[in-house]
């Protein structure tokens, strides 16, 4: 860094930090102190930010992770479960990412209280599986909820609803960052408020965040006084993120001098993940790879199915004393993800971010366990919602398995139009959500409506165009077809 250089990047640290504190001087007593240590977490991101220019990797450095790093979930499970499963459990807490609201969905709130199957909410759902384990192994495995600004109201209105469940349930707030102008790099806040056009000066800065947050808030000390040794971080919309036995006692099984402080759940890569990230070795370190990090010239080798085999699920098992030795010592080593946004006004913004599984190269004897495509199930857009609510999957305690009656493993690949992104709007669509067992790909696009008891099954397209409506009449069997045009069946 020149001479020059260095002294612009001390006065925008010298402006950040004036600015910051007069935010400061507008806030209320009782939040001063919280947006105090939220503030001290920016401080640092944002002066690892001034310093880091270009691509945080070098590709010439990128190795492929050595072969014992990451274990086939198989082999894991040929280890098999002792008897007292339940002390291994009583050691665990699972902690979900409620961070996210619905508006991808057209839903307002907390993406985790969306209807997602027989009226179950994501956070319903969540909270059977864990009260299911709490009961059969008669343990206490508590349920961790880490919420935004945005999801946290909303989220504790609703937990009353599971006061008498066998669960024990915390939540703690992400921290609250101001955005930042993409040329002044200064916050846009005005005050500390989040009322008016000042609610769009915050963000909370990713899931990378949940180690600071978790710490600042007393949980993690709460836990490990309560003799917890991991947590089972995953996000709250993976359905098929349930607690993993045959894991779990691999980690308590380990001798104590080489015990795994992390494990990345990864799983193979199909066309559809092109964009996940991956676990690579970097300088003798397992790292996860995102594809913001990857130098422009080399985005499509870091798509390629063949160079990078697996990606990230973003389900993964932490210990709780290894965050507190890295807390501690502040030796957490987060790449950040540098998030551009325009504002409704036109203001370009920056948001800088972090990513959870990022810290993998921070914790001794971490590794990755590569297991089914079953353990990520997340729902994204409608066209997953469709997947999950239909008899492709059946439920058992809060847990979503294929069906036995599907003869392939895999999943059908779903393509809903525009006219089906708003959850209010694809329910009104479907009288019923259509037998999809024998399913391999179904398009939609345009005005299309499906009556009650259809059935899809191998390749199915349909294409309403432009100012044309199709409905497709109750009892239908759609194999391999293409309809299009216009189909309207009207009640006499």
């Amino acid at each position: 860094m020149t001479e020059f250089q260095e002294k612009l990047r001390q006065q925008h640290e010298e402006s950040m930090h004036r600015e910051l504190e007069a935010l400061l001087s507008t806030a209320a007593e009782a939040e001063a102190e919280i947006s105090g240590k939220d503030f001290d977490g920016f401080k640092k991101l944002f002066h690892r930010f001034l310093q880091v220019k270009g691509p945080s990797v070098d590709w010439a450095k990128i190795n492929r992770p050595p072969e014992d790093s990451i274990r086939p979930y198989e082999k894991i499970k040929t280890e098999g479960l002792p008897d007292n499963i339940a002390a291994s459990l009583n050691k665990l807490a699972v902690v979900k990412l409620n961070g996210g609201l619905g508006t991808s969905m057209g839903c307002k709130g907390p993406k985790s209280l969306i209807s997602v199957r027989s009226e179950n909410t994501f956070l319903d759902l969540t909270v059977r599986q864990i009260e299911h384990l709490n009961k059969t192994f008669n343990a206490d495995v508590p349920l961790v909820l880490m919420n935004s600004f945005n999801t946290d109201e909303d989220t504790k209105k609703i937990l009353q609803k599971y006061k008498h469940h066998r669960v024990n349930i915390h939540t703690f707030n992400q921290s609250r960052y101001p955005r930042i102008n993409k040329e002044s790099l200064l916050p846009i806040a005005k005050h500390m408020g989040m009322s008016g056009e000042n609610g769009e000066a915050w963000y909370p800065p990713g899931h990378g965040d949940v180690y600071a947050s978790f710490s600042n808030c007393g949980l993690l000390d709460k836990l490990l006084a309560e003799g917890k040794e991991y947590i089972f971080v995953s996000n709250i919309d993976n359905l098929g993120a349930t607690v993993d036995l045959f894991i779990l006692h691999h980690l308590m099984s380990q001798p104590a001098d080489r015990r795994c402080e992390f494990i990345m759940e990864v799983t193979d890569k199909t066309r559809a993940d092109v964009k996940g990230g991956t676990l690579i070795q970097y300088e003798d370190h397992l790292r996860l790879l995102e594809i913001a990090q990857v130098p422009k010239a080399h985005v499509d080798e870091f798509k390629s199915v063949t160079k990078f085999k697996i990606f990230n699920t973003n389900n993964l098992w932490i210990s709780l004393p290894a965050i507190k030795r890295l807390q501690e010592k502040n030796a957490m080593d987060l790449e950040i993800i540098v998030n551009p946004k325009t504002l409704d006004g036109g203001l370009n913004v920056i948001q800088l971010e972090t990513a959870v599984g990022a810290a993998i190269k921070s914790f001794n004897n971490a590794m990755g366990v590569n297991v089914p495509r079953s353990r990520f199930l997340p729902v994204k857009t409608s066209s997953d919602l469709l997947l999950v609510m239909s008899n492709l999957y059946s439920m058992d305690a809060g847990s979503l398995t294929m069906s036995k009656k599907r003869e392939f493993p895999s999943t059908p690949h779903v393509k809903l139009g525009s006219s089906f992104t708003k959850v209010q709007e694809f329910l009104s669509r479907f009288e019923s959500i259509p037998d999809m067992l024998e399913l391999d790909h179904l398009t939609v696009s345009g005005d299309v409506t499906f009556g009650k008891n259809v059935s899809v099954k191998g390749t199915v397209i349909i294409i309403a165009n432009h100012g044309d409506r199709i409905d497709i009449p109750a009892g239908a069997m759609l194999e391999n077809k293409i309809v299009s045009g216009n189909l309207r069946i009207l009640d006499h």
